[in-house]
């Protein structure tokens, strides 16, 4: 039974901070209209996320263990919460960066946990694998979840409306409610070896990197969370301004794309039983070049139609974030694969590893396509992704090849 609790309050957790971490596509429309300000000025908001997800799982992963995990989360939830209350009470766009650092540094405290926990509380590798698959499952129901939520606080018929800031009320109580969930679960001790200085154990997350199936699978990492972010961050703005599609209908429609996340990792879990990690994300990334090749020449010189709904969009609308089918076994298999050769007392300072390099991916991605996108158009932003796509490819069979080769 304490360990269902675990599970439970894990994902839960994982559940809310999903919708707080991947509503910043939304936001960027949003505050693109209501405060008035460039593309480029709302896309450092990935930065305000994703850099203090790299920097505090840099300087804290390894410590983290010892610290607990139940008290990181705790602290987490606390911080978010207060950040949330802060949106409607103090309606601004430093307010929305004040959020997404908050959001940003408590995720990392978050994930490092989170992942952590799940080396604790499962016996064998098919049985990390199946509930990693579970929990990042059900963060991608907590992504799709967030596009109706957001979209239902928002009015298509006043797109400059601050109306939306009222759905940070909600989800600062769905914080709270885990906040008290979390404390009344009781998590198992972790063995520990014996205590060391803390700049031994920042080191020795350090020295991780130096190991080739490591170096490869964090530079993996970046370029999958670089395509991700890239593509779902800038989605519903896509959908506003090339599909030309109210800004509720499109973030509406980018649901598509976290249900296919979603429901691509759950069918991972089965189609992984019987097939290869190595072919499965191979045929992945394979179809996603395809698909953005096939779909994305469909998004040009769309008529704006007055009385389009959510039945009645342009077919581009619906075929592009399917992309997100084939591209969601990618992050969690590479993650299984990597956390299950290692010991579990290296599982906090490798995930440290993981959100840092995952961090400093989707940063780049939302910077590099928000640029392009301002200064190009999203056609061609959403072309760029073939670049890092091949080159995933690559170091994907690499890590394979490494994963064979050497143990860790």
């Amino acid at each position: 039974m304490a360990t269902l609790r675990i599970r439970l309050s894990l994902l839960l957790t994982y559940f809310v901070f999903a919708i707080l971490l991947n509503s910043v596509g939304t936001v960027i429309l949003q505050v693109i209209h209501t405060y008035q300000i460039s593309k480029e000025a709302a896309s450092v908001l990935e930065g305000f996320k994703d850099i203090p997800i790299a920097v505090v799982s840099f300087i804290i992963a390894s410590y983290l263990p010892r610290l607990g995990y139940k008290t990181a989360l705790q602290i987490a939830l606390g911080l978010v919460t207060l950040a949330c209350i802060a949106m409607p009470l103090l309606p601004a766009f430093w307010t929305t960066k004040l959020l997404f650092l908050s959001v940003g540094a408590s995720f990392a405290l978050v994930k490092v946990s989170v992942y952590a926990s799940i080396g604790v509380v499962t016996e064998t590798k098919t049985e990390h694998a199946s509930l990693l698959n579970f929990i990042e499952g059900g963060f991608m129901l907590g992504v799709l979840s967030g596009y109706w939520l957001f979209s239902a606080f928002m009015d298509p018929a006043a797109p400059q409306s601050s109306g939306w800031l009222q759905v940070y009320w909600l989800l600062a109580l769905l914080c709270a409610a885990n906040l008290a969930l979390l404390s009344s679960t009781p998590f198992p001790k972790l063995v520990l070896p014996p205590t060391q200085p803390l700049r031994q154990d920042f080191i020795a997350m350090l020295q991780l990197v130096y190991k080739p199936l490591v170096f490869v699978f964090v530079l993996s990492a970046f370029l999958y969370v670089l395509i991700e972010q890239g593509i779902g961050s800038w989605l519903p703005t896509f959908n506003n301004e090339v599909l030309r599609l109210p800004n509720q209908l499109s973030v509406q429609l980018t649901s598509i794309f976290a249900a296919s996340l979603a429901l691509g990792r759950i069918l991972a879990g089965v189609v992984l039983k019987k097939l290869s990690w190595y072919l499965l994300l191979n045929g992945c990334l394979i179809a996603m070049a395809l698909l953005i090749l096939l779909t994305l020449p469909l998004t040009r010189n769309i008529a704006l139609n007055a009385d389009v709904s959510l039945f009645s969009a342009p077919l581009a609308a619906y075929l592009f974030p399917l992309i997100g089918l084939f591209m969601a076994p990618i992050y969690p298999v590479i993650n299984s694969v990597m956390l299950s050769a290692l010991p579990k007392v290296q599982h906090a300072p490798m995930t440290g590893l993981i959100v840092v390099f995952s961090a400093l991916g989707g940063t780049t991605g939302s910077m590099v396509t928000g640029y392009t996108f301002a200064n190009f158009n999203g056609q061609t932003a959403f072309y760029l992704c073939l670049l890092p796509l091949s080159l995933l490819l690559l170091s994907i069979g690499l890590f394979h090849r490494q994963s064979k080769q050497a143990p860790v």
